[in-house]
């Protein structure tokens, strides 16, 4: 089955979402692909908020927020990484973007005099995080999936991305799995966007949704597109201890404490100025310090204290966190601290894509976590994940109508082609006969990434850990699946996830391993400074002849010259 649009958005999550309402208002026709229907995406679990200038609550002394000083310090969270260009456009559209979102639908908490609430969040100089309770991924996301509704853009939904097509050096479409046929699909395009979300469940402690596997940076190497940062893997500093589930930083930002077992509040010493809410990297490795040195409780973990806050703000503010708390945990956090971990919760690195979000690939583009605009560089600030998502999936989404009015339509041979290719592929997995079981894999993988690639890294741990995952590319292709059929199939659909993972993967490895420097969430043992001279520069990885190949390109600066990170 063969289907036509002029555009093609692949993921159902915000940036997409945003993205098809834009396309579709321009009256460019357009439909929207998601592995799972759009509410159960990632972004459904963003909690804490989205940054926006607006000054809606003071500063220090009365002072006013501006974008410059938003962009200040996205530009330093990032320790200088990210493009300066792109960091100023997404500073200067956040307001803008708060308010659309309202006028939208999204119900946002309120101040007393009726203003959107802003509250304080890690490495930022004035409370900027507007926010909705403890829910804003889900209220933003609902709102934009009521309007995609509203206007009927087709979804089609438990459909699994099998491959893109490439047509005279252009991106013209993609073939898909839909999940509960098991029929094999192709969609022509003139552009196609990529909105698929991070790569987090390749780590084993995750804050990330199941679905994230990196299906589309996996797709857009296999593509020849290159990927860009991949090294740059952020942890949050508190999830629930067990589980991994998120405890939003807004918890901090409303006042929470860490303490290690001796109730020492233990920020003090590691970033004196910012405490706990120091941006994430500084945070997450000042926990591991702390379990390091015997003053973590027993299992490895910290506690994060809101009982001084007092039960009123607790239930009106993180009435989500509380609900968590008790379900997950057994604690109420109105009377007990909770129990935090760090655990893999952003990737900002993806696929390498200019400021229009614009691929190497003529008609292919890329936006939100998926994608490396690089606002985020070696560190994502709190609160500027939501923001990324709505700012360019909206942008990228003006440059695709700009662009579409000077395409032909693609024809038809080469999605026969892809189809037929696609049949053939999942035909030769479902026919195994080897004895190699996915999840054994998928474990080894995890655990790998954990030990090897995780808050602390060194070179002869991480040239370990990619020799690891060679290993596991040779014997991926001998696993059997007892599924022989390819209709409501989650063992092929999960192995066919997993041979994504291991690519993102090697890239990640590859990219941590040369770059030889500590900086933002890549932190080095054995080369434990940042080194500007050297690596201040992006690092691309692009699959060639059955190889990973290592490139750079130079960071954009401009308005902030790069200086030492301290908070």
């Amino acid at each position: 089955m063969i289907h036509e649009y002029e555009v093609v958005i692949i993921g159902g999550g915000l940036a997409g979402l945003r993205a098809a309402l834009q396309v579709f208002d321009a009256g460019v026709d357009v439909a929207v692909i998601s592995k799972v229907n759009p509410l159960r995406s990632h972004s459904v679990a963003a909690q804490g908020g989205m940054n926006a200038s607006l000054g809606n609550v003071r500063g220090p002394e009365g002072s006013v927020d501006t974008w410059k000083n938003h962009a200040y310090d996205t530009v330093k969270g990032s320790d200088y990484l990210a493009d300066q260009d792109a960091v100023e456009i997404m500073c200067r559209e956040a307001p803008l973007s708060v308010i659309e979102l309202e006028h939208l639908g999204t119900v946002w908490s309120r101040l007393e005099n009726g203003k959107i609430a802003q509250r304080p969040f890690g490495g930022a100089g004035f409370p900027r995080t507007c926010y909705a309770a403890d829910r804003t991924g889900h209220n933003a996301l609902h709102t934009l999936y009521e309007q995609v509704n509203h206007r009927k853009i087709p979804i089609y939904e438990e459909f699994f991305v099998t491959s893109l097509i490439r047509n005279q050096e252009r991106c013209t479409g993609c073939t898909a799995l839909e999940f509960l046929k098991g029929e094999i699909h192709g969609f022509i395009a003139k552009a196609v966007l990529m909105a698929t979300g991070g790569f987090g469940r390749i780590f084993n402690k995750s804050t990330n949704a199941l679905i994230n596997t990196g299906d589309g940076q996996a797709l857009a190497l296999r593509a020849g597109v290159p990927l860009k940062d991949m090294e740059f893997v952020q942890f949050h500093p508190t999830t629930l201890y067990g589980t991994n589930i998120l405890i939003t930083e807004g918890a901090r930002g409303e006042g929470g404490m860490l303490l290690n077992k001796r109730g020492e509040r233990f920020m003090e010493k590691y970033a004196p100025g910012s405490l706990d809410l120091a941006p994430r990297d500084v945070v997450a490795r000042s926990i591991e310090e702390e379990i390091a040195q015997k003053r973590g409780f027993e299992g490895d973990y910290v506690q994060l204290d809101l009982r001084h806050i007092g039960a009123e703000r607790i239930k009106e503010r993180l009435p989500g966190i509380r609900q968590i708390s008790m379900d997950f945990a057994g604690i109420d956090p109105v009377n007990d601290p909770i129990p935090v971990q760090p655990g893999q919760h952003y990737s900002m690195g993806g696929i390498d894509v200019d400021i229009n979000g614009q691929t190497i690939l003529p008609g292919l583009y890329a936006a939100g976590e998926c994608a490396c605009i690089s606002v985020h560089g070696a560190n994502r600030l709190g609160g500027n994940s939501i923001l990324e998502t709505v700012v360019f999936g909206r942008l990228v989404a003006d440059k695709i109508i700009e662009d579409i009015n000077d395409l032909a339509t693609p024809p038809k041979k080469q999605v026969e082609k892809g189809i037929k290719t696609s049949k053939n592929h999942l035909e030769k997995i479902i026919q195994s006969k080897g004895l190699e079981n996915q999840f054994n894999i998928k474990n080894m993988l995890n655990k790998t990434m954990s030990t090897k690639f995780g808050i602390f890294r060194k070179e002869d741990g991480m040239l370990k850990g990619l020799g690891d995952i060679h290993k596991m590319q040779e014997i991926v292709s001998t696993v059997s699946i007892k599924n022989k059929e390819l209709e409501l199939n989650h063992a092929l659909i999960r192995l066919l996830e997993l041979q994504g993972m291991l690519h993102v993967a090697e890239s990640v490895a590859i990219s941590a391993i040369e770059r030889r420097e500590s900086r933002g969430s890549h932190k080095r043992t054995d080369f434990p400074e940042r080194n500007d001279e050297n690596f201040l520069k992006h690092t691309l990885v692009k699959g060639e002849a059955g190889n990973m190949v290592v490139s750079y390109s130079p960071v954009q600066l401009g308005m902030f010259e790069p200086e030492e990170r301290v908070y």
